[in-house]
């Protein structure tokens, strides 16, 4: 649940991500799911895991450890839920995952901009 490290423009177009979904509104009921997006190997996200309660704690620590972002969406969370682990996300749900997509894009060009910016004021 390791996102790739990414160092240029070609690895960009390669991107492994994992998305985890939370609802947080009550840790027993705390639901997370794990979504991987390998756009070299597949034509879209695959649901990678799906726990409640302290398995959810669990997928957002891995997650939070390994730097992943979290979306926060509780009706998407039921609606992937329902998917097997290792499915593609169906074509009926691409218009969802894309936002979730998009966010962690803009995550990660947000985060080169500040590590210029850093190194620049090093120099």
């Amino acid at each position: 649940m390791v996102p790739a490290k990414k160092n240029n423009k070609t690895k960009n177009l390669k991107i492994k991500r994992n998305i985890h979904q939370l609802d947080v509104k009550n840790k027993n009921n705390l639901k997370a799911i794990a979504l991987k997006y390998d756009a070299k190997n597949s034509k879209a996200p695959k649901i990678t895991g799906f726990g409640k309660g302290q398995i959810a704690e669990k997928i957002l620590k891995v997650a939070e450890d390994n730097k992943v972002p979290f979306y926060e969406d509780s009706s998407l969370v039921e609606l992937l839920s329902k998917l097997a682990i290792n499915s593609e996300i169906p074509p009926a749900l691409y218009n969802l995952v894309a936002e979730i997509l998009s966010f962690v894009y803009r995550l990660d060009r947000l985060a080169k901009k500040q590590k210029l910016k850093i190194k620049k004021e090093k120099e």
